[in-house]
C-alpha cells in the first residue's frame, strides 16, 4: 500500500510541476505579446499624428511634394507592420518613419513663421511625448522577451517549451543610426 501511496504522490508532484512550468512559460509568452502590442500602439498613435504635423507644414511648404508622399508611405508601412509584422518589420517601418519625419522637420524649419505656430510647436512636443512613450514600450517588450527567452534557455523549464508552444523571442532593436528619436532645434 505504500509504495502505491508514493507512486500516487510522485505522480502528482510532477503532474504539479508541469502544471506550474507550463503555465510560467505561457504567462511569460502572453507577457511578451502584450508588451510588444505596446509598441504597436505607441507606433500607431506616432503614425497618426504625422498626418497633423503634415498638414501643417503643407501650408507653408506647398513645393515638397516628394517628402509629404514619403511621409504617406512610411506612415502605411507602420500600419502593416503594427498589424502584423514581424519584430523587424516593425523596427524597420521605424526607421523609414523617423527619416520622414526628419526630413518633415527639415523643411520645416525653412520657414520662420511654421516655427512659431502654436499647433507646429503642440504637434511637436506631442511627438516628443510619443517618441519617449516608444522607447518605454520598447524596452518593457525587451524586458518581457529577455525574461521568457532566460526561462526558454535554462532547466527545467526548456523541457516545457515545446508543450507549451513557445519559443525565443527577438529584441526589439533600434535601425543603425536611429538609436535616438529625431530632433531639431530651433
Amino acid at each position: 500500500m505504500i509504495p502505491v501511496l508514493i507512486v500516487i504522490a510522485v505522480i502528482v508532484v510532477l503532474g504539479g510541476f508541469f502544471v506550474v512550468g507550463f503555465n510560467k512559460l505561457r504567462t511569460q509568452n502572453v507577457g511578451a505579446d502584450e508588451a510588444l502590442g505596446g509598441v504597436d500602439v505607441q507606433l500607431t498613435r506616432r503614425a497618426d499624428l504625422i498626418p497633423n504635423l503634415v498638414n501643417t507644414v503643407k501650408g507653408y511648404a506647398q513645393h515638397e511634394k516628394s517628402v509629404f508622399e514619403e511621409v504617406t508611405a512610411a506612415r502605411a508601412g507602420v500600419a502593416a507592420a503594427a498589424k502584423g509584422g514581424t519584430v523587424a518589420d516593425k523596427a524597420s517601418a521605424e526607421a523609414r518613419l523617423d527619416k520622414a519625419i526628419i526630413n518633415v522637420l527639415a523643411v520645416a524649419e525653412a520657414y520662420p513663421d511654421l516655427k512659431a505656430s502654436v499647433n507646429f510647436l503642440d504637434l511637436q512636443k506631442q511627438l516628443a511625448d510619443t517618441e519617449s512613450q516608444l522607447a518605454f514600450a520598447r524596452q518593457f517588450y525587451n524586458d518581457a522577451a529577455a525574461q521568457l527567452n532566460k526561462s526558454v534557455s535554462t532547466i527545467p523549464w526548456m523541457f516545457f517549451s515545446g508543450i507549451a508552444g513557445v519559443g525565443k523571442r527577438d529584441f526589439y532593436d533600434a535601425p543603425a543610426a536611429q538609436e535616438a528619436p529625431p530632433t531639431v532645434s530651433f
